[in-house]
């Protein structure tokens, strides 16, 4: 017999009306999004419970929207195995820290419909494995490690951003790195990107700090490295380049 969990309402009953549980109890224990507060599941009861459509069905999508993720994540599996691929990790903080990257030798079970066809399913009992989903639609997530290193002549403070394009289309731009930005470092983040992109083929990159500078210093992206969890495939990104912010600067690889 082989049994898999997914837990998605493991959080206290007081003060967050946590109706599932946190204990290991089948062969892969599956914790998406730390298997306590799903995205999309509002945390304000009153603003759930005070529902246009009525006080009982405010209170029920309340206290049973995190609940629910469970069955809805497995149907949505069915159709969309990829984008549910679980690492093997000790914690939920641990997985969030970008430890436990990418899938190792063995692979990465698929959690839900599929999670049978892991290979090693049954070596043990209370393995765990943790995911990000989205907040809504098929709620999948395809993460990838992503490393920028900065060009430029002059520290800046602001942020940096990154979008994925490549055979399977573009992703949206996700923040890499908030702070003081100096030329020559380094910043590394994992992404869950809402689309499966296939193989990357060009990086583009933007910078912003959102104050008005009459300098109008520019920063760039000497490299970008992306790595993709499922399978290690890494692709590196090179450009010349500085932009001033808010400007895109694509890479293409080196």
């Amino acid at each position: 017999m082989f049994v898999d969990v997914i837990h998605t309402d493991s959080a206290p009953i007081i003060p967050f009306l946590g109706f599932g549980m946190s204990q290991k109890v089948g062969h892969l224990d599956f914790y998406p999004n730390g298997g306590k507060q799903m995205p999309g599941c509002q945390k304000n009861i009153f603003s759930t419970i005070v529902d246009i459509n009525g006080l009982w069905e405010g209170t029920r999508d309340f206290v049973a929207c995190n609940h629910l993720r469970s069955y809805k994540y497995y149907s949505s599996s069915i159709l969309n195995p990829d984008g549910f691929l679980a690492y093997p990790c000790a914690s939920y903080d641990e997985f969030q820290e970008n430890s436990c990257f990418p899938c190792p030798v063995g692979g990465c079970p698929k959690m839900g419909h599929y999670a049978d066809q892991f290979q090693g399913k049954t070596s043990a009992v209370g393995q765990t494995f943790f995911l990000n989903t989205g907040e809504s639609g098929n709620f999948t997530r395809w993460r990838y490690r992503v490393s920028v290193t900065l060009a430029g002549k002059k520290k800046v403070s602001g942020y940096i951003r990154i979008a994925l394009y490549g055979s399977n289309g573009s992703s949206k731009q996700y923040e890499i790195f908030k702070g003081s930005l100096k030329p020559e470092a380094s910043h590394m983040r994992d992404i869950d990107v809402d689309l499966n992109v296939g193989k990357i083929q060009k990086v583009k990159f933007l910078w912003n700090n959102h104050v008005i500078n009459l300098f109008r210093p520019k920063l760039g992206a000497s490299r970008i490295t992306v790595q993709s969890g499922e399978d290690g495939t890494t692709y590196q990104f090179c450009s010349g380049d500085t932009v001033k912010e808010d400007r895109l600067l694509s890479l293409s690889p080196c």
